[in-house]
């Protein structure tokens, strides 16, 4: 018989990592990840560990301070993602189950999972029922809005780590500069490298049909989230109107926002962010809906986790790397021949480098 877990406390600690590229999107700069970061001591000795990634560093203090006050409601529990799940959310209703309150809780999903997976001595994609194996990536963690000598360049710099896929920031102020960053970084790869392009939010809907039929023809996997997160009868009408795919799903802040999204047409494409999703546990609602539309799924950022995730997702499509933890991290994420590798060890994959944590921690 299996021995009851429980929860002793979930630790939320501040730190701001240095990132090695800058990220330069069409609505701002990001040049360093603030993270929170998060362990689940358990009464068995298994410490579970996740992050969350606050974008900007005055959201830090808050997000902790949720993290705690979570923590406080949870411990002495028995450590049962899906009963945590039930009893955070019925707590936290009146004042609104997105935000911060989400982030929040997604954190606090990830680490109990993680621990579970620990004291059972499986990673976490076994914990889930499948099995750890290679999972398509590509490389998101440069190629902002640059010149196009400057693209081609980080663009090389990107596909020499091990991948074969690079994702593009647009979004200038004329559209004809993004077609040549997009025409100059397709002629140095070459046609054999895979290319996605992300407006991160910054147009309307006529001038993201414009720029995306000036797009159709470049050769590209999608278009990602040209117009505002939520305006999906919006998105509907741009994916009726592009050859190319359409891309969407960063901003879902639940597996409900998802199904409506799928409801609308919205989108070719789908790609839960597990920081807004609800964590693991969100994410298998949202692979569920995934499946039963039969539209592929990719991941959005928080890479360890979400390679695990993708292990169990019926239409697994690609994995977005991003490095911004890897300051803090004891170990990274296995990139080979453009495929993230999961590993088997228990869990999934976080280990803290707290030498590192205390030289990058905040207060």
């Amino acid at each position: 018989m299996t021995e009851t877990i429980r929860i002793r406390r979930f630790i939320a600690r501040r730190v701001i990592a240095p990132m090695n590229l800058p990220l330069l999107t069409s609505t701002g700069a990001v040049a360093k990840a603030p993270l929170v970061l998060i362990d689940c001591e358990t009464d068995q000795g298994a410490v579970g560990h996740a992050y969350l990634f606050s974008i900007t560093p005055s959201a830090l203090r808050p997000l902790t301070a949720m993290v705690t006050e979570m923590s406080e409601l949870l411990a002495g529990d028995e450590l049962l993602p899906f009963e945590i799940e039930r009893k955070l959310t019925q707590r936290f209703t009146l004042l609104g189950l997105a935000g911060l309150q989400r982030l929040a809780q997604s954190g606090i999903d990830m680490a109990a999972w993680d621990a579970l997976a620990r004291s059972r001595g499986l990673p976490l994609a076994r914990l889930l029922g499948g099995a750890p194996k290679p999972v398509k990536a590509y490389n998101s963690k440069g190629l902002g809005i640059m010149p196009a000598e400057g693209a081609v360049e980080e663009a090389h710099k990107l596909l020499a780590e091990g991948f074969h896929a690079a994702k593009i920031r647009v979004g200038r102020p004329e559209a004809r500069d993004d077609l040549a960053v997009v025409r100059a970084v397709r002629k140095a790869v070459g046609d054999e490298v895979t290319l996605m392009c992300d407006y991160n939010q910054a147009l309307t809907v006529t001038e993201a049909i414009r720029r995306g039929e000036m797009l159709d023809d470049e050769g590209l996997s999608w278009i990602e989230e040209p117009i505002r997160h939520d305006d999906y009868e919006g998105c509907a009408r741009i994916a009726d109107a592009l050859r190319t795919p359409v891309q969407i799903g960063e901003n879902f802040d639940s597996a409900f926002a998802m199904q409506s999204a799928l409801s609308a047409e919205a989108c070719d494409y789908v790609m839960p962010d597990v920081q807004r999703i609800g964590g693991v546990t969100g994410w298998l609602r949202a692979a569920s809906l995934a499946h039963a539309a039969g539209i592929e799924m990719s991941t959005h950022l928080f890479s360890e986790v979400s390679a695990h995730l993708l292990c169990v997702t019926p239409t697994a499509h690609w994995l977005e790397y991003v490095d911004w933890a890897d300051a803090v991290l004891a170990a990274r994420l296995k990139i080979k021949d453009g495929f993230a590798i999961p590993g088997e060890e228990p869990g999934n994959g976080i280990e803290w480098d707290e030498a590192a944590v205390r030289k990058y921690a905040v207060g």
